[in-house]
């Protein structure tokens, strides 16, 4: 290490450790909570082993995110008691110029995961961003504040992405993600997959099928394991959303697929959401309430884009004509089968009203446009979509053309292809007017190794006239 570097590293562990003698005394530093005046562990592996991690990016600041787990698959390897861990926030690459520093608590009843919600941040600029344990430093993360509310911009660039199945193929795209010129990332869902070990796949799960606390906390130590994906969360902040398996496949609110008492599947969603917020870089308005937990937000940038991040998971009803590809029974028009359950919904229209953004996004999971598979004279739809919740879209795309709001646009994960479609006010008449445009997002690695024929993309074209693009290659969407 050169002799700058070694001067930097004893000012910032003379710094956190005066800053932790403050919180011991009760007087909380900026960004303090809940700091246990006990002995740091010693450490015989990484306690970072897990990378670190940004989000939710404000013009006054972020979420800085990590956890520590010198034993990350078998539990985390970590003492029962809170443990006080240093971060700091600075303007260069080589911390050098720390412009915030604080002490907070990685808390033993949330996997001693953090999650500093950093204030004072100019906006519109990088920041570099690191953790200490001990004498244990984090490896050196990056992130960008937003714009300031109303601040002109000329453009955003961002990618999103979805479905990453451990076992299904390797993290690449992340590793090429890392490297591109982007502002954030958003990411809308499939994290983990919540299946047993199966065999011949490129690697493999580290237990069967996951149900208890600490069976969700080790399959995501097991994902973070890879190196592409935490280069990727350290490269820029991130927009995290869910979709279906972080829990359980095309669970519907309470109601899952196997069967299970509704007593009995929100024990096993309360355990899944919390190992959820621990192991994402979330504000803690986003901190799980047993099975309950607020995940759709909203975030901006300037007046070019405004993100409604949606849940369409935990509110939603059982789906009205059941599972699969099949075709539509009359209770898909039931009024009463929502998709986003009507708080959210009130909260969407209400968003979209009120923005005054050039761009509108809705970063949400499942596909809108109608998506028809023909099979002889039957025509078949997925039923998890939108497509099996036909009142429900109905709502959302009359009150799009009726009110208007500027460019909605629509990003969507969920099926492991990628697709560009015309959101019609009418599906069903294909003249109609096209009020909003989809990107649905292919997956990182879900879904084996991306093969598509051009007859079945002819296929699905002819189809659906609405659908502009389609193919079923791996990667992410920029």
């Amino acid at each position: 290490m050169r002799k700058s570097n070694e001067h930097h590293r004893r000012e910032f562990l003379a710094g956190a450790g005066a800053s932790l003698l403050w919180a011991i005394a009760g007087r909380p530093t900026h960004g303090a909570t809940d700091v246990a005046a006990v002995a740091v562990p010693k450490f015989l592996a990484d306690p970072f082993s897990l990378g670190v991690a940004s989000g939710d990016p404000a013009p006054d600041g972020v979420v800085l995110w990590t956890r520590l787990a010198p034993d990350p698959l078998g539990g985390g390897g970590m003492p029962p008691q809170n443990v006080p861990v240093g971060w700091e926030v600075a303007t260069d690459d080589q911390m050098r110029r720390v412009v915030k520093r604080g002490t907070t608590s990685a808390r033993h009843a949330l996997a001693h995961s953090v999650h500093v919600e950093v204030r004072g941040l100019e906006p519109s600029r990088w920041y570099w961003y690191r953790f200490k344990v001990g004498s244990n430093l984090s490896p050196i993360g990056r992130t960008r504040t937003a714009p300031a509310r109303g601040t002109r911009l000329d453009k955003l660039t961002f990618a999103f992405a979805s479905c990453q199945h451990y076992e299904d193929g390797f993290y690449t795209a992340h590793r090429h993600m890392a490297r591109e010129d982007l502002d954030l990332v958003v990411f809308l869902g499939d994290y983990i997959y919540e299946g047993g070990i199966r065999t011949g796949r490129t690697r493999q799960h580290n237990s069967p099928e996951i149900v208890t606390l600490g069976d969700y906390r080790n399959r995501y130590a097991l994902y973070k394991s890879d190196p592409d994906l935490r280069e990727a969360h350290a490269a820029f902040p991130w927009i995290v959303t869910w979709d279906d398996h972080e829990v359980d496949n095309n669970y519907a609110g309470a109601i899952d697929q196997d069967a299970s008492s509704p007593e009995d599947f929100l024990r096993r969603r309360a355990a899944a959401y919390q190992a959820y917020y621990e192991h994402m870089p979330l504000r803690v308005s986003s901190l799980p309430r047993g099975p309950n937990m607020r995940l759709y937000r909203r975030l901006t940038y300037g007046s070019l884009a405004e993100f409604s991040v949606l849940d369409s998971r935990q509110y939603r009803a059982d789906q009205p004509c059941g599972d699969g590809h099949k075709e539509r029974c009359p209770a898909a028009f039931d009024s009463r089968a929502t998709l986003l359950g009507t708080s959210q919904e009130h909260w969407l229209l209400n968003g979209l009203d009120q923005s005054r953004a050039r761009w509108n996004v809705l970063a949400q999971q499942v596909m809108m446009s109608q998506t028809i598979e023909v099979a002889g004279d039957a025509k078949k739809y997925g039923m998890d979509n939108w497509n099996g919740y036909v009142a429900a879209r109905n709502r959302l795309l009359s009150f799009i053309r009726e009110r208007r709001p500027s460019n909605p646009v629509v990003l969507t994960g969920d099926i492991h292809s990628n697709w560009v479609c015309d959101v019609k006010a009418d599906f069903d008449a294909p003249k109609s007017e096209t009020i909003a445009t989809e990107f649905v997002g292919t997956s990182i690695s879900s879904g084996g190794n991306g093969n598509t024929s051009p007859a079945e993309a002819d296929r699905r074209l002819a189809a659906n006239s609405h659908v502009k693009f389609f193919n079923a290659q791996r990667g992410y969407v920029r």
